[in-house]
């Protein structure tokens, strides 16, 4: 099993699990096709950890990246940035800006 893991990712948790749903239990070129052509922010970001999982296979265990599933995808939440927006009448509301941590685990198709 080949590991990778991308922290402190500036997308919301919410919004990567949609992504990460969407890409589990394919092959690494069928993720990469599908996360190519997808129109949400997180799937640049899942591209890259896949990319970097694959990389590591190749260069680690000497596997061929097209033979390779993804077993396992999850997201946690990452700490939250905290901002502050200016509002009418002198009031300031506060704007979260949340962060994911992403791991990825590649296994070799049987």
């Amino acid at each position: 099993m080949v590991r990778a893991s991308a922290r402190y990712v500036r997308v919301a948790p919410r919004k990567a699990r949609l992504v990460a749903d969407q890409v589990r239990g394919l092959t690494v070129p069928q993720a990469r096709t599908l996360l190519e052509f997808s129109a949400r922010g997180a799937s640049r970001e899942i591209a890259k950890l896949i990319a970097s999982a694959a990389a590591n296979a190749e260069n680690n265990h000497e596997l061929v990246a097209e033979d390779l599933r993804i077993a396992d995808i999850h997201v946690d939440e990452g700490p939250t940035l905290k901002r502050w927006r200016a509002r009418a009448r002198g009031r300031a509301t506060r704007i979260e800006k949340r962060t994911s941590h992403v791991s990825v685990a590649l296994t070799p198709t049987d």
